[in-house]
């Protein structure tokens, strides 16, 4: 953010990158059902270097319960698999070839109430960034005015603005998250 003027445009960008980043996290949670998403974390160690799943093989949903791993590189196989082990995701693959095979299985009632707590985590963690976003700007805004380059009735207004537009946020990661519960606990 610049430090000389105050572009609320700019802090409504920043809060709404928080929230992408959440619905990007939850997509990765494991409810059930497959997601080419639920593989996203998945570091995999070729060529002498770590990189993502998705640079080595595609990732596809083929039934509501399985998600296929096709591998581009036969000699790759073996480390994909270890990567996806690794990862704690509690999927076992099946090797076919180059391809692996994930089956979902459903989350035991123990496992949901995990992975609500983590969804929870996720918003709570988001909800603090679209705050530290707020507070930023309101100091902004002080020091704005304190250095007379605005008035007293302007920083009040933008200080409106941005609590206004921390509200709607904040009550958007809600939503989404109240999405996201009702998925996981979905049996």
């Amino acid at each position: 953010m610049s430090l000389t003027t105050f572009d609320p445009t700019e802090i409504e960008t920043r809060m709404r990158a928080s929230l992408e980043a959440l619905k990007r996290e939850l997509a990765g949670l494991r409810t059930g059902r497959a997601s080419a998403h639920l593989l996203d974390p998945v570091q995999v160690t070729v060529y002498g270097s770590r990189m993502p799943l998705n640079q080595v093989a595609t990732v596809t949903v083929p039934e509501p319960r399985m998600i296929s791993v096709q591998v581009w590189d036969k000699s790759n196989v073996s480390a994909v698999e270890k990567g996806i082990r690794e990862s704690n995701l509690g999927v076992n693959p099946i090797i076919d070839g180059t391809t692996l095979r994930l089956p979902i299985p459903a989350p035991t009632a123990e496992r949901r109430q995990e992975l609500a707590k983590q969804a929870h985590k996720y918003a709570e963690n988001h909800r603090v960034a679209v705050r530290n976003v707020r507070r930023e700007g309101m100091e902004l805004l002080k020091k704005l005015e304190k250095d007379g380059k605005i008035g007293e009735d302007e920083q009040h207004k933008n200080s409106a603005k941005v609590q206004e537009l921390t509200d709607k946020l904040i009550k958007e990661i809600d939503q989404t998250l109240a999405a996201k519960d009702a998925e996981i606990q979905k049996v």
